[in-house]
């Protein structure tokens, strides 16, 4: 690790959201519903609005959302960016190899299955999947020792 570091931060154990909600775009909202409800159901996320083009995922518990979505501009292509992803947290390593089959199951594909990644932090155990758009979705649990 560099020198420029913010070594409290990063061996932070708190898990507390920055994000009022993301969105990730998808050419085709029934498609990417087939792959989305069962894989974020794994992580305990639900639907808690739908706008026909869009879709809002949360826990029940306040208004930190994933959104997917079709393009508001319908004139333009939906690209997965290769540099981008979203990464989720999992109560559990259990939950992350569950995230990962539901997700394989239903139209993803393996971008790094469930497995400890050390080269982040000693604990750091997660999954890395493409959607059907090939947008790069992780589910990742920090938690110590396997739960």
């Amino acid at each position: 690790m560099s020198d420029d570091t913010n070594r409290a931060a990063f061996d932070s154990r708190d898990f507390t959201a920055i994000f009022d909600h993301a969105s990730v775009g998808v050419s085709d909202i029934k498609q990417a519903m087939d792959f989305y409800q069962p894989a974020l159901a794994a992580l305990g996320l639900e639907p808690v609005m739908d706008k026909g083009f869009a879709v809002a995922f949360g826990n029940g518990q306040g208004r930190q959302w994933l959104w997917i979505s079709e393009p508001i501009d319908k004139a333009r292509e939906v690209a997965a960016n290769n540099g981008a992803h979203i990464a989720l947290l999992a109560a559990s390593r259990t939950a992350v190899r569950d995230f990962y089959d539901a997700a394989m199951a239903h139209g993803g594909r393996d971008d790094g299955a469930p497995g400890l990644r050390p080269e982040y932090m000693p604990t750091y155990y997660g999954a890395f999947v493409l959607d059907p758009d090939g947008n790069k979705v992780e589910a990742v649990c920090r938690k110590d020792g396997e739960t």
